[in-house]
């Protein structure tokens, strides 16, 4: 785990890059095309923060020279349309980009919400609140 400020020493010697990092103006197209040209040949970048963290038209250059590979579980655009170059492109790997599906999340998500109700009836602050308008 290394801050975006170490990454470009890094990429060069890195065998496997993976992204996982909120969507934000600096990190939009972070993997862009400077960026995968400095992974390592034969290096694997993993992206599984959010689809607009790679530039897509650059990563498709990379893989569909054979140069590095990918696993996605996030895409620009998504959901990926049909027959987007992304589907075949050699060296890609795309998986469903799921979250929270096992067994702890019914009993958990049950529990969040019949808190949140008593806090409310009770006139008390909700939890988990990001943002409030009005």
């Amino acid at each position: 785990m290394h801050a975006l400020a170490d990454l470009p020493a890094l990429l060069p010697e890195a065998d496997v890059v993976v992204l996982s990092t909120p969507l934000t103006p600096e990190t939009t197209r972070l993997a862009d095309a400077g960026f995968l040209a400095r992974m390592k040949d034969g290096a694997l970048l993993v992206n599984v923060a959010r689809g607009p963290v790679v530039d897509t038209a650059a990563l498709l250059k990379e893989v569909e020279n054979g140069r590095i590979t990918a696993a996605l579980d996030v895409t620009d655009p998504e959901p990926l349309p049909a027959g987007h170059p992304l589907w075949h492109a050699p060296g890609v790997l795309i998986s469903p980009h799921v979250g929270g599906s096992t067994s702890a999340f019914m009993p958990r998500a049950k529990r969040l919400i019949a808190g949140q109700l008593r806090r409310f009836a009770e006139g008390g602050e909700l939890a988990n609140v990001l943002l409030t308008t009005g």
